[in-house]
């Protein structure tokens, strides 16, 4: 059976902790191991982990909870230490604030894989599995589909055009995704540097990236890239000029502007 790890990352997060543990709480798919990655907090967030864990341990067949927190370099820091412990098929991060939209999520993650062909002989695993997302509020109310789309067939290339899928909604094979370490030296957009990555390598071994075409993730509006949108954005530049190089991401980016003036 696929296992799947969900990688939590919290500092100071009492307020919106909740409602993400409560969304891997009610999954009624068995195999999930959920990692919670703490900066250190000074809040009650660890002692409602550590509340967590226990009705998870007590209630939930097959759900392991993992807490580690001690001080760390930033919110990709964190993700990096996930991603060393993941044990998983699959690793998927849902931050504090984010949520699953429903408690069959991952079973409809799980069911759309088809690890076997119609003859009956084992299949790869995808590299990437990936889905659509809805923005919530900071009270994690329903305010609307993400604006970018998931396209139906994605290679690492897509990202040409912005970050089409949503970080949360972006499931990837564990052995693939563990190679490749977030980079530090962007401190708001390394996300979007490391799905490039995953996918460049899913191509390179030939493996699916499939479309589950299902909302598989709620996020929050009010997370890093929102708050620091002006130095995100001038890392995503950086970054897409890493892949795609200086003259496609100039006119691209020349493409966006005329678009935006058009709607007006």
């Amino acid at each position: 059976m696929i296992k799947f790890t969900i990688i939590t990352v919290t500092y100071n997060a009492a307020d919106v902790f909740k409602r993400t543990a409560d969304s891997v709480l009610a999954q009624k798919y068995p195999y999930v191991e959920h990692l919670i990655i703490d900066g250190a907090s000074t809040d009650r967030t660890l002692e409602m982990a550590g509340v967590y864990k226990m009705c998870s341990d007590a209630t939930v067949i097959g759900h392991t909870v993992i807490i580690k927190s001690e001080p760390d370099k930033g919110l990709y820091d964190a993700m990096n230490k996930g991603l060393d412990m993941a044990t998983g098929h699959y690793v998927c991060f849902l931050n504090a604030g984010d949520f699953f939209p429903d408690s069959d999520t991952l079973g409809t993650v799980a069911r759309n894989m088809q690890p076997r062909n119609l003859n009956g002989a084992d299949r790869p695993l995808p590299a990437v599995l990936y889905g659509d997302t809805d923005v919530t509020d900071n009270e994690g109310n329903f305010l609307c589909h993400r604006r970018l789309s998931p396209p139906e067939k994605l290679t690492w290339r897509s990202f040409r055009s912005g970050m089409l899928v949503c970080h949360q909604a972006f499931y990837a094979r564990t052995d693939i995704a563990r190679k490749f370490h977030y980079d530090l030296r962007y401190r708001h957009s390394a996300d979007v540097d490391w799905c490039i990555r995953v996918m460049k390598k899913a191509d390179d071994m030939g493996l699916e990236m499939k479309n589950l075409h299902a909302v598989v993730a709620c996020y929050q509006r009010e997370g890093q890239s929102t708050r620091y949108h002006r130095a995100s954005l001038m890392e995503r530049f950086v970054i897409m000029c890493r892949h795609y190089g200086i003259w496609q991401t100039v006119v691209m980016h020349a493409w966006f502007v005329i678009r935006l003036v058009l709607k007006r």
